[in-house]
């Protein structure tokens, strides 16, 4: 059996905001803005998300990435993408990397079940089985993708062209 609620949650149902959907109508210029009391952009945040996805993606493949030395290096520095392609390439890859985390997700009861290496000190901490990895992106992106909601009511960006709960 596979882990349906996981894989609906990655995407944004129930309780949680459609998670494309908050970004992917998003235009070059919000993407790029700072909204007022937030550190990052919603593009910093899209390409975070994807920094992390790839990284536990790859340590699932038993590639073994490098951990950061500093938080810095999962973060842009520039708070605008370069251009509307490299934002729409940032979306492009977010897609990517859901699908791909849902598709393991979808992986029988012992495949969910094995370990998944561990590429730094915290990792032995805690439970490392491809579920708790799949749990951890999926609160990981929701934290942020909460961010991008509140940035983009923020900026008077929400709800997106999709539709979205606005409170």
């Amino acid at each position: 059996m596979s882990e349906r609620v996981l894989i609906e949650l990655l995407y944004g149902q129930g309780a949680h905001a459609n998670t494309l959907g908050c970004v992917e109508d998003i235009s070059l210029d919000v993407a790029g803005r700072l909204a007022d009391g937030f550190t990052h952009s919603i593009w910093q945040l899209v390409w975070h998300m994807n920094f992390w996805m790839a990284y536990d993606l790859k340590r699932i493949r038993d590639e073994k990435p490098a951990y950061p030395t500093h938080a810095s290096e999962s973060w842009p520095a520039d708070a605008a993408p370069p251009s509307e392609e490299e934002w729409r390439r940032t979306i492009a890859v977010f897609r990517d990397l859901l699908a791909e985390l849902a598709t393991l997700a979808g992986s029988p009861p012992d495949v969910l079940s094995q370990e998944v290496g561990a590429t730094h000190p915290d990792h032995t901490k805690r439970s490392a089985s491809l579920l708790a990895v799949l749990w951890q992106a999926l609160a990981h992106n929701s934290y942020h993708i909460g961010q991008v909601v509140m940035m983009r009511s923020s900026l008077g960006a929400w709800p997106p062209k999709g539709g979205g709960d606005s409170w």
